[in-house]
């Protein structure tokens, strides 16, 4: 695709936070690279869940979408969160293009599988049209992506990260970003500012990386394995100052 291209995953805690959304925003449009923007939303959806009385439901910490949640997440993350984030985007100067991977069939899902658990209308990604997301790059525009994605008999419930990855992989990005609360992986204190596979493993089995951390690491590494040529985990600061951890 000749110019260098990045996907950007962004999680919740800045989606809600306009300071947040005005910084995020301002980097993208100060960014020299090629961006695609995945965003998720998972707070707001349940939220929204507790305030109609729908109890939010898990299962291993996957979130199980019934009819009516699955309506709600359309709403949340195709609506409220999609276009808030490109009126963000916008008023920084950039042409941002809002979608979910329904449209134009981006990304085609199909029921999560969990053991024997019914997950309702969660659903796991079965394959990705990279084209879409080439013709919206090539007239300049930044998409602005919701990870609802559509089957053969019902749209479904994503979770943003896989889309990032299974996204990242039909496009043939140089790199992925995932935006969080954390500077990077800190050992003794200490950011690492470079990660290989290997030494991610060694310092999950000896506990060093714990916690809220192991999932994120591991999800750098799922998109590694998934093609992507490395993986940064940074916050919002180290992005703009080519700061976090990379995964190679």
């Amino acid at each position: 695709m000749g110019e260098k291209t990045t996907v950007v995953k962004i999680s919740g805690h800045c989606l809600d936070d306009e300071v947040l959304l005005r910084k995020f925003a301002r980097i993208v449009a100060e960014s020299d690279e090629r961006l695609v923007i995945v965003h998720g939303g998972g707070k707001e959806i349940t939220r929204l869940q507790e305030k109609l009385g729908i109890e939010p439901r898990y299962v291993d910490g996957l979130r199980v979408t019934d009819a009516d949640s699955l309506a709600l997440v359309e709403m949340v993350l195709c609506g409220l969160v999609n276009k808030r984030l490109v009126r963000h985007l916008l008023n920084a100067g950039v042409d941002a293009a809002g979608l979910s991977g329904v449209d134009r069939g981006l990304v085609r899902a199909r029921q999560m599988r969990h053991d024997a658990q019914d997950m309702g209308y969660t659903g796991e990604v079965e394959l990705v049209r990279g084209e879409v997301i080439c013709d919206i790059l090539s007239l300049g525009a930044t998409p602005v992506i919701a990870p609802v994605s559509g089957g053969a008999s019902s749209n479904y419930n994503l979770n943003a990260d896989p889309v990032t990855g299974a996204l990242a992989e039909a496009i043939s990005a140089d790199k992925v970003i995932f935006i969080s609360n954390v500077a990077g992986v800190l050992v003794d204190g200490e950011r690492v500012a470079r990660m290989t596979r290997a030494e991610a493993e060694t310092l999950i089995a000896a506990g060093v990386i714990s916690g809220g951390m192991i999932p994120k690491v591991r999800t750098a590494l799922d998109v590694l394995s998934a093609g992507a040529k490395q993986v940064v985990i940074s916050d919002l600061d180290g992005w703009a100052g080519n700061g976090g951890t990379t995964f190679v």
